[in-house]
C-alpha cells in the first residue's frame, strides 16, 4: 500500500472543449494542470476523472482509494449524477477529504454538504484580486505571505450563502471594491472540505505557483485521519445493567411499576 495521498482530481472537461480561449490556456483540461502541479511532488499519488466518463468517472472503486477529492465545475452542474453526489457525500462524511475550487461552489455536492443555496454576486471584468492571509499560522497557509495577487480574475462578491465556516483562511478583496471570504474550512462528518475561491477558466490562475501551493498544502491538510462509515446500530450494553421491573409498548411507553 502507498504511503503517498491518494488524489483525485474532478474537472467538468467542457469549457476547454467548447471555447478555443480555454482550449489555449489549457489545452488538456484544468484538471490536467492541477495534477501535475501536485503529482511534481512526492508525497500525492494522483488521477483525474471528468464529467462525460462512465459514472464521471467517480465509481465506488475510484472513491474508495481517493484520500482527497478536489473538484471544479461550472456549466454543467446539473448533469451530474444524484448517485454519484450522494457516494461523493457519503465518502466525505466516513474521512475523505474534499476541497471545491471557483464555481464550484455551485455544484450538488457542495451544496448537499453546506444544506444552503451557496449563492453569490459575480462580474467578469479582468480585475485585479488580493487575497489577504488572515491565518498565517494555519497548514494551509504554509509558505503563503501576507496576501496572493492575481492580476486580473472574475470577481466574485458577498453575501456568500454559506454556513460560518469554521474556519476563514482567505479574505478575497477585488479592485472594484467588493470582499469576500475565498478560504474557507468545515468538518463534516469524520471529512474535512476546504472552499477555494480562484480559478476562473479564461485566466491562468492554476499556472500561479502559489495558487497551487495553496491547494497542495490543503490536500494534506484535507487528507484523512479516520476512515468510518456512518452507521446507527443498536447495542448490547458494556457494563451490566441492574434489573427492572418494567417494560417498554411498542411505542416505546413506559408500562408498569416506575
Amino acid at each position: 500500500m502507498s504511503d503517498r495521498i491518494q488524489v483525485t482530481v474532478w474537472n467538468e472537461f467542457r469549457h476547454e472543449k467548447d471555447s478555443k480561449a480555454v482550449k489555449e490556456l489549457y489545452p488538456n483540461g484544468i484538471h490536467a494542470v492541477i495534477a501535475e502541479s501536485l503529482a511534481a511532488g512526492d508525497d500525492m499519488a494522483v488521477w483525474t476523472a471528468t464529467l462525460d466518463e462512465p459514472e464521471h468517472g467517480l465509481g465506488e472503486k475510484v472513491l474508495d482509494s481517493t484520500d482527497v477529492l478536489i473538484w471544479w465545475g461550472q456549466i454543467a452542474h446539473d448533469e451530474v449524477s444524484d448517485d454519484v453526489v450522494l457516494r461523493v457525500r457519503k465518502r466525505v462524511l466516513s474521512g475523505m477529504g474534499l476541497i471545491v475550487l471557483h464555481s464550484g461552489h455551485f455544484s450538488k455536492i457542495f451544496k448537499s454538504l453546506m444544506g444552503t443555496n451557496c449563492s453569490l454576486k459575480w462580474r467578469e471584468a479582468a480585475e485585479k484580486e488580493r487575497l489577504w492571509n488572515i491565518q498565517p499560522s494555519h497548514p494551509i497557509t504554509d509558505g503563503i505571505g501576507e496576501y496572493i495577487e492575481l492580476p486580473n480574475t472574475e470577481m466574485y462578491g458577498e453575501r456568500f450563502d454559506i454556513p460560518t465556516p469554521d474556519e476563514l483562511i482567505f479574505i478575497s478583496w477585488f479592485e472594484g471594491g467588493e470582499v469576500f471570504r475565498s478560504g474557507c474550512t468545515w468538518q463534516r462528518g469524520h471529512g474535512r472540505v476546504f472552499y477555494f475561491r480562484p480559478g476562473h477558466e479564461t485566466y491562468p490562475i492554476f499556472y500561479n505557483e502559489q495558487i497551487m501551493r495553496v491547494i497542495a498544502n490543503a490536500v494534506r491538510w484535507a487528507c484523512p485521519r479516520v476512515v468510518l462509515e456512518d452507521k446507527c446500530p443498536q447495542v448490547k450494553p458494556i457494563e451490566e445493567l441492574s434489573p427492572k421491573k418494567v417494560s417498554f409498548g411498542k411505542a416505546g411507553r413506559l408500562q408498569g411499576n416506575q
